[in-house]
């Protein structure tokens, strides 16, 4: 880290954004969020930049595409103010990322299986019922446990609260994809409650995960109307090809950005 990062240089802020077709004030903004070095100046105030600058702009553009600018951003920061440790720790959070995407797709793929006709999930919901028996309205069904305010419930079957937070989610976000008809909980006769069964669990879950794949919500509603209506996996199964390629890119994208960031690494030792 011995270079004078302050030197004069013999670039100008044109001759950095012409390389990868930005703007000036693209070269300025990178440099003031600190995702570039700062610049040495002339006596008439004119930015001066040196090769180490155009490296350190590789580097953060290479890195765009696997990190996002955010993170992209917060890394080129740390290892100009000579944190490179912190650097280090932000990209081990992105791979971190990718990884639990991987895995959740793979869920979603697995989930796939109960969702065809006469599938497990299928026999398990029609088999189990989360009414209350007629004329027992304390009775606990077999096979069922109790909810709020003792409202009993069927295996597989819960209600908005547990669920919210078993998918990391507020209820407010279930209330919403229930009224986008993504989510169909059934209401307790007596209390009002919703009570989601293994099927609405089964839908919640399935938007949860399309959702993290980056999939809007009119997106989703096509995709969840067919599954229900047994009119084939084929469009789900295709944007789960989609999501895969995606994962894919990204972690391409995140090896050419630490081949960039290795390089500018090098020419700052």
């Amino acid at each position: 880290m011995g270079r004078n990062l302050q030197s004069p240089g013999h670039l100008r802020p044109v001759d950095l954004a012409r390389e990868h077709g930005l703007s000036t004030q693209a070269i300025r903004n990178y440099e003031e969020a600190g995702a570039l070095p700062a610049a040495a100046r002339t006596p008439a105030g004119y930015r001066g930049y040196t090769s180490l600058h155009a490296g350190a702009l590789r580097a953060f553009l290479a890195l765009l595409p696997g990190h996002g600018h955010r993170t992209a951003t917060a890394i080129m920061r740390a290892v100009n103010e000579g944190a490179a440790e912190e650097a280090f720790r932000l990209i081990d959070e992105s791979h971190a990322l990718l990884l639990d995407d991987r895995r959740t797709l793979r869920a979603v793929e697995n989930a796939l299986r109960d969702l065809e006709p006469g599938g497990a999930s299928t026999a398990r919901h029609t088999g189990a019922s989360t009414t209350r028996p007629s004329g027992t309205s304390h009775a606990r069904p077999t096979g069922t446990s109790p909810g709020p305010g003792g409202v009993p419930v069927a295996p597989g079957g819960t209600f908005i609260g547990p669920l919210a937070e078993k998918l990391g989610i507020r209820p407010a976000t279930l209330r919403a994809w229930e009224r986008a008809g993504l989510v169909r909980p059934r209401r307790d006769p007596l209390t009002g409650y919703r009570v989601y069964d293994e099927s609405a669990v089964r839908d919640a879950r399935l938007v949860h995960q399309l959702r993290r794949g980056g999939y809007l919500l009119e997106q989703i509603a096509p995709l969840i109307t067919q599954v229900r209506a047994a009119g084939g996996l084929g469009p789900l199964e295709a944007a789960l090809g989609e999501w895969r390629d995606r994962l894919s890119a990204r972690g391409r994208a995140m090896l050419a950005g630490a081949a960039a960031l290795e390089a500018y690494l090098r020419e700052r030792d």
